[in-house]
Order: structure tokens, then C-alpha cells, then sequence
């Protein structure tokens, strides 16, 4: 397959774009591409497409935030609804989702009430109804760049926070027979939401598509 395709963040985007990177594909198949290969004629078909454009009129909401809730709801109503996305000016994110993460030492616990069953679930319930499934033999879509990195840098700055911002529980720190704390990921519970992929707070972790077309499936939707 080809490895050097611009990542795109965010599942909704990453939906769209999925059929122009396929069509780029194709034509450089069809062009005697081999896999490694860059795929250069998929930027290109993006730029020139309405996904550019949707992503375009978006591009003040988010960082608006950044003025509070209220302020921001306000510009975003004027900026979508009444200049139609076509400010002549563009905002910009002053720093990454991942480096917003304040350390343990510095942020005090918090003893969340236990699911009642009835207003609210657990994590591995609501997995349940989401219908998600992988196939068991194949490799895990959720990599780590450095396997020490959850232990000696995620766990012992920020008490592990991929246990809690995974929705799925997909991520759980163990300690197995006294060896010491490790990481487990259950790859099988994974919903697809990348929210690993984005908030991690050294980057170690990336999502690639996993094999079979597995992942939640929401048959009453």
C-alpha cells in the first residue's frame, strides 16, 4: 500500500477524503505506482474538491473557542450564518490538543459516581451497543512509537490519560504478576473515535485503518 499519504485527523474528514484517496490511488496504479511510492496526486484532488471547501468555511470555529464559550458562540453564528464562512481573515490554533494536558501533580482527582444503569453506563456496555468487532488475527491498528513511553512518561506525569479519554476503555494500565505497571491495549473495543491519536500528550500513539473494514458498526442508526 502506499505509506506516504498526508494524515488527516478526525473521523468525519478522514470519511470524506477516504474516496479521493482511493481515486488517487487508482490512478497511480494505473500510472505504474508501486506501493511506498508517494501518493501526490491526493493533496491535489483535495485542494480542488468540496471537501477543501467545507473545511475552508469551518476554519475560524475551533479556534474561536479560545475567547470562552459564550464569545465564541457568538462569533462562530456570525462567521458560518452570515458571512458564509468567507471572512477575509483565518485563525489559528495557537497550540495542539496533546499539549494541553495539565500533570497530575497539578490537577486534583475526581471520584465520579458509579453508572446507575438506567441514565448512565459504563464504558464497556455502551461498547456492547456500539457492535464493534475485530477480527482476532490481525495486527493491532492502534501502534505505539516507543512502548516505554505509556510507563515512564504518560504514567508517571499524567497518571495515564489514556485510560480515561478512550470512551471504549480500550487502554488499561496492568500490573501482571508483580513484573511492574504496563500498558494493555485492547484493540477490540476500539470505536474509532482517534481521540488517542489526537490527545496523547507525547504523540506515541497513531491510528491506522484496521484490516477487514472492522470497527463499530450502529445497525440502528
Amino acid at each position: 500500500g502506499f505509506m506516504n499519504v498526508p494524515k488527516i485527523k478526525g473521523s468525519h474528514t478522514a470519511m470524506k477524503t477516504g474516496m479521493l484517496a482511493a481515486e488517487a490511488a487508482f490512478e497511480a496504479l494505473r500510472g505504474g505506482a508501486t506501493g511506498g511510492d508517494e501518493l501526490v496526486g491526493f493533496p491535489e484532488r483535495v485542494a480542488h474538491s468540496w471537501v477543501h471547501e467545507e473545511l475552508h468555511q469551518a476554519r475560524n470555529f475551533r479556534p474561536a473557542f479560545r475567547w470562552g464559550l459564550v464569545a465564541a458562540t457568538i462569533y462562530s453564528g456570525i462567521d458560518l450564518f452570515v458571512l458564509r464562512g468567507k471572512a477575509p481573515w483565518t485563525l489559528h490554533i495557537r497550540h495542539a490538543d496533546s499539549d494541553s494536558l495539565q500533570q497530575a501533580s497539578a490537577s486534583p482527582a475526581i471520584e465520579y459516581p458509579k453508572p446507575d444503569g438506567e441514565l448512565t453506563f459504563d464504558r464497556l456496555s455502551s461498547v456492547y451497543v456500539s457492535n464493534t468487532n475485530h477480527e482476532e488475527d490481525q495486527p493491532v491498528h492502534l501502534r505505539l512509537a516507543d512502548a516505554e513511553v505509556p510507563i515512564s512518561r504518560n504514567l508517571a506525569q499524567f497518571d495515564a490519560p489514556e485510560q480515561r479519554y478512550c470512551p471504549a476503555g480500550v487502554y488499561e494500565i496492568v500490573d501482571e504478576g508483580g513484573k511492574g505497571p504496563e500498558l494493555l491495549i485492547n484493540a477490540q473495543n476500539c470505536l474509532h473515535c482517534k481521540t488517542c491519536d489526537i490527545k496523547d500528550p507525547s504523540q506515541n500513539i497513531t491510528w491506522v485503518v484496521p484490516e477487514g473494514g472492522g470497527g463499530p458498526n450502529y445497525p440502528n442508526m
